[in-house]
């Protein structure tokens, strides 16, 4: 894994440490890290969209993520054995990642460019500044 550019965290940064790298970016936050495991479900997930973008008959090249949005999933439960005979939760944090992509139309000219329009009240300016 190549660490290049850090993730900045700007919401929970009870957890991770800081990093001299967060200073590089334009956020003034100096907690970060190198999440490697996100990283590779996230590009997992858009080589998914790519080829799902290919069976819809759409061009890959013209295609723009418009929104992207993560919500929190139910989480998994399992169990982990302790001393004494105890029993703890082993819960994960589940989430679910929505992408929306649109493919990008080509440029169109405008039909109605080469006509200007004029409100009434700029008509009777045109009109008065004519008979001057």
């Amino acid at each position: 894994m190549v660490k290049k550019n850090i993730i900045p965290f700007r919401r929970f940064t009870g957890g991770p440490g800081r990093h001299a790298m967060c200073k590089n970016l334009l956020v003034h936050h100096h907690n970060g890290r190198f999440p490697a495991k996100s990283a590779k479900h996230v590009l997992g997930l858009l080589n998914n969209l790519k080829s799902n973008a290919e069976a819809q008959s759409l061009d890959p090249e013209k295609c723009v993520i418009t929104h992207v949005c993560t919500q929190r999933a139910v989480s998994g439960r399992r169990r982990t054995y302790r001393a004494h005979g105890r029993i703890s939760p082993y819960l994960s944090s589940n989430c679910h990642v929505e992408f929306h992509v649109t493919e990008k139309a080509d440029q169109v000219e405008r039909a109605d460019k080469g006509q200007v329009r004029v409100t009434k009240k700029q008509a009777a300016k045109n009109r008065l500044a004519i008979g001057k």
